[in-house]
């Protein structure tokens, strides 16, 4: 049976709530993990969401900031909100589906941008995201036995080599430190995770979900970054049908800095 997950950054989604329509009217994935909805729970569009056939919306907002969102066409049989570094922040949703009798727990995450100085000394920002990235090591992909697990969303570092425009110009930017990326590797492997991305895509190949807005023109200058990521549980990299990054989207009209990911697979 076909399964397919979908992950964006929309930045508010109110002001991209035509974005996502387009992407779901598009590509129909099954499930959508929205992060950085800027919108607290009562004013989600949900039905817009109804509307397109996606009857299941699990919702962790906040009144102008981060918040995530997970939209399915299948019934959720269980909905947690974590709330990372207890401070109250809407950066975290995991919910619990059942596919063709494979039960899979999604866990979809927006991890703190942290700011611009990469000294946690002097940066409260980020001292919060890496304590944010040292939490994820206790997110478990084996967490439930005979559950499947996917990790999806905007985790704001950019771990490889290739997953930036240039190593050796951003190796003191924040999302591409060493402390972040040895940071996030880490909470890849205490978690048994595996880069569905990189299973996809070779290490070795330039892989970007994420332009600023600072460019004048993003795709001429093509600094990007791979900020946006889709990780599973060991039993799903098989079944790996293969993952799409819609770079297009970063080119509509008023995109998000971020572009959707999709991983297909057959289960």
């Amino acid at each position: 049976m076909p399964f397919s997950l979908a992950t964006w950054n929309i930045n508010s989604v109110r002001l991209r709530i035509g974005l996502v329509e387009r992407l779901l009217a598009d590509h129909r994935p099954d499930v959508l993990c929205l992060q950085e909805t800027k919108c607290p729970n009562d004013q989600f569009p949900e039905k817009a969401f109804r509307a397109l056939g996606y009857e299941h919306v699990a919702i962790h907002g906040q009144k102008g900031y981060h918040g995530v969102a997970t939209i399915s066409k299948l019934p959720f049989e269980d909905i947690v909100r974590q709330d990372f570094c207890a401070v109250g922040d809407a950066r975290h949703l995991s919910t619990r589906i059942d596919v063709a009798g494979r039960k899979i727990r999604i866990h979809n995450l927006y991890v703190p941008a942290g700011g611009d100085e990469p000294d946690p000394e002097i940066n409260p920002k980020f001292r919060h995201k890496l304590d944010f990235v040292e939490e994820l090591r206790r997110t478990n992909a084996d967490g439930e036995p005979g559950v499947s697990a996917l990790l999806c969303g905007d985790l704001n570092i950019a771990p490889l080599e290739t997953d930036v425009w240039s190593h050796k110009q951003l190796l003191k930017i924040v999302s591409h430190t060493p402390v972040e990326t040895e940071g996030l590797v880490t909470a890849q492997k205490d978690g048994n995770w595996t880069d569905l991305m990189r299973v996809h895509f070779p290490p070795e190949e330039v892989l970007f979900t994420w332009w600023s807005y600072r460019a004048k023109d993003w795709a001429a200058s093509n600094r990007g970054r791979r900020l946006d990521h889709v990780w599973g549980s060991a039993d799903m990299a098989p079944l790996l049908g293969g993952v799409e990054i819609l770079s297009e989207a970063r080119g509509w009209d008023k995109p998000s800095d971020h572009v959707p990911v999709i991983a297909r697979f057959s289960l």
